[in-house]
Formats: C-alpha cells, structure tokens, sequence
C-alpha cells in the first residue's frame, strides 16, 4: 500500500525514541547501568504503568487481558480491519540491559507519536502491544504472555506457575492490577512486527544497520547421559577403564561437527555437564550434559537430530557403555510471511540503510504471533552482540533507523489515507 505518495519520506523523533528508553531503563537501574524488572513485581507494574500512561497520552485506547498482555491502539479510518501490531516486552533479566525487548515496544510508541504529530491517518488501526513474561527469569514458561494467546499453554497452566518464593502467576497478575477481561487469543491481529536489537554479533560484524529478519531458527534440546565405570585414576589401565567423560566428550565434538556440516544457520552447543563423581582422582563413571541443535528449516535440523543419534548408537556400540538421549524440547523453525520480510525490507531501501538478511538464533513474541497472523522483525546492531547483561548497549542512531524502518513496514501493511 502507499506511503503517502509524494509526501515527505516520514521518519519518527529519534532522541524522543532514545529518552523513553532512558526513562523507563531507570525503573529497576541497576549499579552497573543495566535494568532488573522482573516480570509481575513492583518495579514491573511501574515500567507497565509508565508506558500505559504514555501510550494514553498519546490518545490510545488500552486493552488487557487476562495473561496480563497489553495492546494499546491508534485509531484507523476503519477500525472494522484488524490492527497492525507491533510490540515485544519490558520485563528483563536479573542482569538485563536497556534494549532488550524495550526497545521493540517503545518503538511502537515513538511510531504512534510520530503518526500524531504528522497528522497522518492510517486506513487500519496501529497497536503496540507488551507482552506478559518474555524472559521466563521468574517464572517459566518462556514467552508466556505471546505463548498463551497463541493457545501454546494453557491459562490456568500458566496462572499456577511459581517462582522461587513460592508466589504464582495468577497471584501476582492480581496484586499489581494486570489481570485484564479479554480472553488472550481474541484480540484481532493483522500483522505483527517486532524491532530488537540483534543480541548476536552478525550486523555489527557486517557493518549493517539493519537485519531484514527472515525467520527464527528452529532447536532441539536433548539430555544425554553416558554412564560407565567409577574406578581409581592411577592403578586402572587405560585399556581397562570404561570413562564416561572420554565417551561423552566424543559426543560433544561430534555435536560440534554436526553444525559445522550444516552451514550457514547450523548451531550445535554442550552448554551444560555434570560429571560424578567429579573427583580428581576418579575415573568418571557418569557424566549427563545437554544437547542444543538448531538451524533455520525443519529438514536440515531433522537431518542433524538424524545424525547426532546416529552418531550416539554407534558410539554405544564401540564403546560398550550405555548410552541415552533424550528430547526435552522442539522448537520448529519459524519462517516469516514474505509480505512482511518484503514490507522491513522496502523500509530499509526508502532511507538507504545498509541492511542484509539475518535469521534471529533466539526466541522472540513474534515467533508466537507468526502462527496467528503475518509476521515480521526488524534487527538492529548491539555493541559486541552482546544482550542479556547489564552492560548491553546500542547506538542511538542504529535504534532510530530500526524504528524508521519499522514505521514503513507497518505503514505498507496499514495503508495511508490520502
């Protein structure tokens, strides 16, 4: 759809965009400059409160509903089309950093104040939305919020979730005033786009400004235990010794190897060991550790989930040990909507951002919101690649260009009136 035809090319208020970031990032500021909100505290009512109050100031109307997600609504020349969302999340990390989700929802409010401040009427509504428990840092699951609008968990599962304190989901919703009426799922969603920074080093690497977000690489995550022998580490011959660290380590470069045979999305990672019975001078006799496989369509991590078990059976085999795997978690690819990759990508060609395409290794809202409606993102640089630290930072005119772009891809999916 046009972007206005000959009007002037619109981009939004970049250091009103910036100070926003900086007034809400000193709600939980951390001594080290980062943020700490936890999802449903106190501090995270004040970050909700805070971006609420902006967002009716800025003459939206505010829906919530009953996972506590927020969606929150520029009027369109026909409100009967459903709404072209943007959005993503304000709690953090323990040792979050300024950007990290924030960014992607005070995006959408610079995107409305900007609309407002131009006097430009879309012909759906805009909305920007945050979404309930992004992190999964107090309460699990992860991308709850997206997660049980898009019908992947239960409410009910999702209100009984505890945190260490024993405190429940449902409990805290209630107690800091974000139990909303509307049932998650049946809030109208035309298309989504999320801005983020990268959390990867690849734009900054490339020196690219923004990464036109293709999809999400899909994961498989396994639990694996090789169990031999414990024995003494100096009267036990070589030969003689059933090693299960020996063993497992094999595995763990083979999951490596994997990854490189599968280039260039292909990601294998031992993230976690534990070795009993972890003594100098024991042969270890059992060692558990994970698996981590992902790549950015369902036949090539197939192929690699094929290939790792493989690899284990045969290793059994030789070696003589048990050895057993097992799948705790499948994440399926997640390919963006062309129309939507195409919309970020025409954004980026209109101001003459350097830009390539990027799959995003992590999970994000918008991988939920893929499965409801057309979605897309937007990827900017963070400094090292660096997220999910108190020291993660991004550089203001990345951050601008990111939302820029993110405004006409909405826009292209909206449409303009006049």
């Amino acid at each position: 759809m046009s972007d206005g035809g000959s009007r002037e090319l619109v981009s939004i208020n970049g250091k009103r965009l910036w100070g926003s970031l900086m007034e809400l990032a000193k709600i939980g500021a951390t001594q080290k400059g980062g943020v700490c909100r936890l999802a449903l505290s106190d501090l995270d009512k004040q970050g909700r409160d805070l971006v609420v109050g902006w967002a009716k100031d800025a003459g939206c109307s505010v829906v919530v509903d009953k996972i506590g997600n927020v969606f929150m609504r520029r009027a369109g020349r026909n409100n009967a089309l459903p709404p072209i969302v943007c959005g993503s999340h304000i709690d953090t990390q323990p040792t979050g950093g300024k950007f990290d989700g924030n960014y992607g929802v005070l995006s959408g409010l610079e995107i409305v104040r900007t609309l407002n401040d131009k006097k430009i009427t879309t012909e759906a509504p805009i909305e920007f939305a945050f979404w309930t428990n992004e992190e999964g840092s107090r309460f699990v699951p992860v991308m709850m919020g997206s997660g049980v609008f898009a019908k992947a968990f239960t409410l009910e599962h999702c209100y009984a979730a505890k945190d260490t304190a024993g405190r429940t989901v449902g409990e805290e919703l209630s107690r800091i005033g974000y139990v909303g009426d509307e049932e998650p799922g049946d809030h109208p969603i035309g298309a989504y786009f999320e801005a983020h920074i990268e959390q990867g080093p690849v734009l900054e690497d490339a020196g690219k400004t923004i990464g036109i977000v293709t999809g999400v690489l899909g994961l498989r995550w396994y639990d694996c235990v090789v169990t031999g022998m414990e024995a003494h580490a100096g009267p036990t011959p070589m030969a003689l010794r059933k090693d299960a660290l020996q063993v497992a380590t094999r595995i763990m470069q083979e999951t490596v190897a994997i990854a490189h045979r599968y280039p260039p999305y292909g990601r294998g990672t031992n993230g976690f060991v534990q070795v009993f019975p972890n003594s100098r001078n024991v042969i270890p006799g059992q060692v558990k550790f994970s698996i981590d496989l992902r790549n950015v369509d369902s036949e090539r991590l197939d192929a690699m989930d094929r290939e790792i078990r493989s690899f284990i059976e045969q290793t059994a085999a030789a070696t003589g040990l048990k050895i057993t795997v097992e799948q705790v978690s499948h994440f399926p690819p997640c390919p963006f909507e062309k129309g939507c990759v195409d919309a970020v990508r025409k954004g980026a060609e209109k101001f003459g951002y350097s830009s390539m395409e990027a799959v995003s290794g992590a999970g994000h809202d918008a991988v939920y919101m893929a499965r409801l409606a057309p979605a897309g993102m937007v990827f900017v640089p963070c400094k090292d690649g660096i997220s999910h630290n108190e020291i993660e930072d991004a550089k203001p005119e990345h951050l601008e260009a990111g939302c820029n772009v993110l405004l006409h891809a909405m826009l292209d999916r909206a449409g303009v009136v006049g």
